[in-house]
């Protein structure tokens, strides 16, 4: 199975969670920023699983990033913004069957989400949604994560390898 771990993170804590969800599904996943997430990267992955903070309680549209970037707050160092939004990252990715799952990072008591437009995305390019979509918590408006999380990732992601084994392609 080639599984690809796609994320969007301004302040490290998606990245972080990616990479435990790829340790989770096994030596051969593949974790990839939005920009590194292209062509036979995406057109050889059997499993999709895609993440992204919830900013202003949803995904983050490039217009709240470019807020963000602007006023980052009392953020404490500069949002990440090298790399295209997972809202452009969706609409730009090409259609073929295979499986996904969403994921996002947020803090506990946010009334929004940003895994139904990832969710959505995903299935509308072909990647049927193999799990329910998975949050993970941050203690923080920019983190840290909260203690646990990346063990959760790391066993969500066994959980996907396992889902992956269990049912049929295409």
């Amino acid at each position: 199975m080639k599984a690809i771990v796609v994320y969007e993170s301004l302040w490290g804590n998606t990245a972080a969670i990616a990479r435990a969800i790829a340790e989770g599904i096994g030596s051969e996943a593949r974790v990839l920023s939005t920009d590194e997430a292209s062509g036979t990267a995406v057109s050889e992955a059997d499993l999709i699983v895609a993440g992204a903070p919830v900013i202003a309680f949803s995904l983050p549209s490039d217009k709240v990033r470019t807020g963000i970037g602007a006023n980052p707050g009392n953020a404490p160092e500069a949002p990440d913004l090298s790399h295209p939004s997972m809202r452009s990252w969706l609409d730009s990715l090409p259609a073929r069957q295979g499986r996904s799952a969403s994921f996002e990072t947020r803090i506990w008591w946010s009334p929004g989400g940003a895994t139904k437009s990832i969710s959505r995305g995903l299935e509308a390019a072909g990647y049927k949604t193999i799990a329910k979509a998975r949050r993970f918590i941050v203690t923080g408006k920019f983190g840290p994560l909260r203690d646990g999380e990346l063990e959760q990732a790391r066993l969500w992601g066994a959980e996907l390898a396992k889902a992956m084994e269990s049912q049929p392609s295409g």
